[in-house]
Formats: C-alpha cells, sequence, structure tokens
C-alpha cells in the first residue's frame, strides 16, 4: 500500500497479537491485505477505540474485540447507531466481530488443545508449561485454562503460530466475518 494513497479500509484490532493473526490468516486464504489496501491497526488496548475511529474516519473501519469490552466498544461507536447503544447485532452489522473471550481463547479452540500442546512441544516451550501446569494454583484448572495462561505473554508469537496450524475450515467465526467483509 502506498504512503500517498488512504487504506481502502482500515481493521482496529486490540494488540499485535491479534493484528498478527488478522494477518496471518488472510496470507493463508491466499490474500494480500497490503496488496488489497487494507491497514491491519493494533490499538494497544479497546480504550484507544474512540481514538482510533476519529484518526481513522474517513476509511471503511472494521475490527474485532474481546467480549468483555464490548460496552466500551458500543460506546465507542454510539454515534454510528443514534438514540441508542448499538447491541452485539448493530455491531456486526458495523463491522465489529467480537471473540469469545478473547481471539486467544478462539485460537485454542480452533486449533484444539492437544494440537496446541503439541505445538508448544515443538517449540521447544514443554517443560516451562510442565512447570506452569504443576504450579499451586494451576494445578485443580482445566487444559484449556492451562494454555490460555501460557501463552498469556507469548500471544504474539503463538497467535501466528496457531493460524498457521489451523485447518482453514475451523477458522475462528469472528476472523472468518471479518476477511468476509473486506
Amino acid at each position: 500500500m502506498s504512503d500517498a494513497s488512504p487504506p481502502s479500509a482500515v481493521v482496529l484490532v486490540e494488540g499485535e497479537s491479534d493484528r498478527q493473526a488478522v494477518l496471518a490468516l488472510a496470507e493463508r486464504s491466499g490474500r494480500s491485505l497490503d496488496d488489497e489496501g487494507v491497514l491491519v491497526v493494533a490499538m494497544g488496548g479497546i480504550t484507544n477505540l474512540a481514538k482510533h475511529l476519529a484518526w481513522h474516519r474517513d476509511s471503511t473501519l472494521l475490527g474485532l474485540y474481546d467480549s468483555g469490552e464490548e460496552g466500551v466498544v458500543a460506546s465507542s461507536l454510539a454515534l454510528a447507531i443514534p438514540g441508542r447503544l448499538p447491541d452485539r447485532a448493530d455491531l456486526e452489522r458495523l463491522g465489529f466481530f467480537v471473540c469469545v473471550e478473547d481471539l486467544e481463547d478462539e485460537l485454542i479452540r480452533a486449533v484444539g488443545a492437544e494440537r496446541l500442546v503439541a505445538i508448544i512441544g515443538e517449540q521447544g516451550e514443554m517443560g516451562r508449561f510442565r512447570r506452569m501446569q504443576r504450579q499451586p494454583a494451576q494445578r485443580d484448572r482445566s487444559l484449556h485454562a492451562h494454555l490460555r495462561v501460557f501463552l498469556g505473554n507469548r500471544k504474539v508469537r503463538y497467535g501466528r503460530l496457531l493460524v498457521e496450524s489451523l485447518d482453514l475450515d475451523r477458522a475462528p467465526p469472528p476472523l472468518e466475518a471479518l476477511l468476509s467483509r473486506l
């Protein structure tokens, strides 16, 4: 995408891990968002949404958000639906798609817990993962919960790996919906 031309669309995501996942799934689907003039922006947190909506107001805006942040997204997009706070269906019509819990949770479900454990092993981190599982605060938690904790500060690296490992017909619904709108 040329620096002189405005983007055809701007995808607003909370952080870099989400940005990498969107780009990776587009690439796996045979698309180059850059070539399509689509800018994917990691906002540095959902609380920056209103600022980014203002900065990119002349572009088609789409985005992903975590279910726990729906109120922030709805209030930031309230001007698009005069007279009331947008609900989830409104947000989807506007091009903003919810991730249950967050995108990492969506990716864990899409890839599968056992496959993610194998990926952790392939990355040489099985020892760290097993040590984390043995911590007193983790012992009674599910494998899915262990994986969420383990990915916590590894989201950028593993987000792309998970997208590269999933069957394309099992892509997380919010990612699929976002890409289909572009």
